[in-house]
């Protein structure tokens, strides 16, 4: 039986966590395909390919977005890309660590403009 899943460059290894189809939508996201694409390779309707996504991404801790589902899947050995597989499977063991995607931070910056009428004092 085979317990990996290939696309692309992208390789997607069963019984880690993902249902097989919802490994296969992960791949394929990974792979950088729409949700439309990848309801065509999969042979299913949209709205069907995108339950998949979205149980995948419920597993994985809610990401908000595909590539966020692909990084997650990544970072916890799920997915990996095609040549880094190779180089592992041949022995090399001179590839680089995956490390850890970082963490997305976003900034608010702000100006309070305030008006100041000029009060003479009177005495």
């Amino acid at each position: 039986m085979n317990d990996t899943i290939i696309f692309g460059n992208w390789q997607g290894f069963k019984d880690k966590g993902l249902a097989p189809r919802e490994l296969e939508a992960t791949v394929l996201a990974a792979g950088d395909l729409t949700i439309k694409q990848i309801a065509k390779q999969m042979g299913v309707s949209p709205w069907t390919a995108k339950d998949r996504i979205d149980d995948a991404k419920h597993k994985l801790g809610m990401q908000r977005s595909i590539r966020g589902l692909a990084m997650e899947a990544y970072r916890r050995g799920i997915i990996a890309p095609l040549a880094l597989a190779l180089l592992i499977g041949t022995g090399h063991h001179d590839a680089p660590t995956p490390r850890r995607p970082a963490t997305p931070r976003s900034y608010v910056q702000f100006r309070i403009a305030r008006k100041v009428e000029d009060v003479s004092l009177a005495a």
